[in-house]
């Protein structure tokens, strides 16, 4: 597998040119990044027209219709096309979004459709996300406790609970982590808006009890301290989460614990 490093179109051969179906309807012409690297072949783009008028408003609507009506050997990742899993993230248009909650109408002229940027490519829209999930694992996102366990459950007041807001909704589709030049720079070491904005929802929950250790290991040149707020991250991310703030406020408590 080889890292997709954001080719300009005219890097990238022209592939196969679909024939428009027979309709009186209304046609809209996608442009698709296809590659197989198990098939050897440098990456392509193939044209598609989909019929509007058989076709469902949005972007997996119209990869579901190319897929089913035209080339099945289309790849691509989805799942509950309710915007909560994240699993149809993709570059489209230029920007990193989920296809499932992006509408066709919402592009104007001919839409080009690529996997997120600068990861490996499993097959065309599918990025390897081995590396993602790595950093992730590494941050523990899960609730550390030394106290004995309460007999029902660990509470927390409704204030407490209002610092997780913006936080938690995160459905780790890697758009902002793959929209973010540090990350992809430094994507080896630098644990990314994705992780650290995960990171911050379990240091700023009030039931967790081991933000010592957490900030511990994260002081680190390259973990946190490669994020200079460009803020892509926040412009792309499709719940509206602000991953940069978090990273912020991370910061300022690494500040604190050294005054």
């Amino acid at each position: 597998m080889v890292a997709l490093t954001l080719p300009k179109n005219s890097q990238i051969k022209s592939g196969k040119t679909w024939p428009k179906p027979e309709t009186s309807g209304k046609l809209r012409e996608f442009k698709v990044y296809r590659y197989d690297p198990d098939a050897g072949g440098p990456p392509r783009w193939d044209t598609y027209y989909v019929d509007l008028d058989d076709c469902g408003p949005m972007i997996l609507d119209a990869l579901f219709y190319i897929k089913n009506k035209i080339d099945a050997t289309l790849a691509f990742r989805r799942s509950c096309r309710e915007g909560i899993c994240g699993s149809c993230s993709m570059n489209i248009g230029g920007r990193n979004t989920i296809a499932c909650t992006s509408g066709i109408d919402e592009y104007k002229g001919k839409i080009t459709i690529a996997p997120l940027p600068h990861q490996p490519v499993v097959k065309d829209l599918i990025p390897d996300l081995t590396q993602f999930y790595a950093q992730l694992a590494s941050i523990k996102p899960y609730l550390q406790t030394e106290t004995p366990r309460p007999e029902r459950e660990w509470r927390q007041s409704q204030e407490d609970r209002e610092q997780l807001d913006g936080l938690y909704e995160c459905i780790l589709c890697a758009c902002c982590s793959t929209s973010c030049p540090s990350y992809w720079w430094n994507s080896d070491k630098y644990l990314g808006p994705a992780a650290l904005l995960q990171a911050y929802r379990w240091i700023a929950d009030s039931r967790d009890e081991a933000t010592g250790e957490r900030l511990d290991d994260l002081e680190d040149p390259f973990k946190l301290y490669r994020c200079h707020t460009i803020m892509n991250c926040a412009q792309v991310c499709p719940k509206g989460l602000n991953p940069a703030k978090a990273i912020g406020k991370i910061k300022e408590l690494m500040v604190e614990r050294q005054a």
